[in-house]
């Protein structure tokens, strides 16, 4: 069925490209512009979306073999992802029950244990407190009652998603309905981690709406990438997950092949993704790579931090590494010197409280659909969120 779905919007893709046209929504929608700086909103925001919804945290490429593990803070929270010795992947909140140490430093590794580095207090990879230094001395204590904090951990696709919240409900299947599916071409569970790096931004929103806007790249990126990419896009939905992608003219030459020639490189093109923070980008220096792009709030409404991630199908060689590098070392480039020094400006401007309302336009489907799930998600109560997810598009038509 997936594939079936893949070929469907190649095929929506290829008429339009062929008949010179593209998708329009009814009509123009507008958004109020301090949803864009308002702190009260932004507070709404971070605890309303981020702290209820699985967010996507690493790659199998990271956490393959058993032992391995990641630690990084999203919002504030220590997170320590860790693949056991049973193949499983279990996630923490990275502190230690003793007087609250990080245990593991930012970033990757490999571990049998993870020691603290405040007083040696051990953990195994259940999260299991499993020693005390000097234990006879220190007292009297359930180590059984002083594991780990555990988060809800899913892997699918050769992704990984992690709750911040201990307690949270939402399934990982009912929040993806189905989009897994789709991402699973891509056989990112195969793939290789070949960069990764930070780059500051603007309100995660307007960072957000540059990854779901082809309307832009032939003006801003005018002097890079941008003149061989026309402005139009199409946009398929699982419920607030989004592929982009572009009806432009040289599709036309699929019909030179059978549906059931297309190939899937072709087949999963474009720009997908997921809610509320990612963006998978296809590209093919040194061989077939993606960009995925993992966007987080920073600690005010007028910053964020994207890790660029780049992840290539085969371990590249000597040759490809340094093809891609190319590719890499632009698109930090094109993001920092491009996207987000116009979205600072952006910022800036739209602080001033001169202007009411942004503007997606009948073209621009994606923000239409992004900022109604904004909208709706931080109006939920806790027992509304399933409902919502698996209400799909039809939970985001005004009430």
């Amino acid at each position: 069925m997936s594939r079936k779905r893949l070929i469907e919007m190649m095929r929506h893709c290829v008429d339009h490209a062929k008949a010179g046209t593209q998708e329009l929504e009814p009509e123009v929608f507008r958004v109020p512009a301090s949803n864009y700086w308002d702190e009260g909103r932004w507070r709404r925001e971070i605890d309303g979306i981020f702290r209820r919804v699985p967010l996507l945290l690493a790659t199998t490429a990271e956490l393959r073999e058993p032992g391995r593990y990641k630690a990084l803070e999203v919002l504030g929270v220590p997170v320590l992802i860790a693949r056991a010795r049973d193949g499983e992947l279990r996630a923490f909140v990275n502190l230690c029950s003793h007087r609250g140490a990080q245990l593991m430093p930012t970033g990757g590794g490999k571990a049998r244990r993870f020691i603290c580095p405040y007083h040696a207090w051990a953990y195994d990879d259940e999260g299991a407190l499993v020693g005390i230094l000097s234990a006879s001395e220190f007292g009297d204590v359930d180590k059984s009652c002083l594991g780990l904090t555990r988060l809800p951990v899913a892997e699918r696709a050769g992704l990984v998603w992690v709750h911040l919240d201990p307690a949270a409900e939402l399934d990982i299947d009912v929040f993806l309905g189905g989009y897994d599916e789709m991402l699973a071409h891509f056989h990112f569970e195969d793939w290789h981690l070949v960069s990764q790096r930070s780059v500051e931004g603007p309100n995660w929103k307007i960072a957000y709406d540059g990854y779901l806007d082809l309307y832009h790249l032939p003006i801003l990126h005018k002097e890079t990438f941008g003149p061989k990419f026309p402005n139009q896009a199409h946009y398929y939905a699982w419920g607030p997950h989004q592929r982009v992608s572009s009806p432009h003219p040289g599709l036309a030459q699929m019909d030179e092949l059978s549906e059931e020639e297309w190939p899937d490189s072709v087949l999963m093109g474009g720009v997908w993704t997921v809610f509320p923070h990612v963006s998978i980008a296809t590209f093919d220096a040194g061989g077939p790579g993606v960009l995925l792009s993992q966007l987080f709030p920073g600690s005010t409404p007028g910053e964020s931090v994207t890790v660029q991630n780049y992840l290539m199908a085969n371990e590249p060689d000597e040759a490809q590494r340094a093809e891609a590098q190319k590719q890499i070392d632009l698109l930090e480039y094109v993001v920092r010197e491009e996207d987000y020094a116009t979205g600072l400006r952006q910022q800036q401007a739209l602080r001033t409280g001169t202007l009411d309302e942004v503007l997606f336009g009948r073209n621009e489907g994606g923000g239409h659909r992004f900022h109604r799930w904004v909208e709706r998600l931080i109006e939920a109560d806790a027992g509304e969120l399933k409902g919502l997810f698996e209400a799909g598009e039809a939970s985001i038509r005004p009430r």
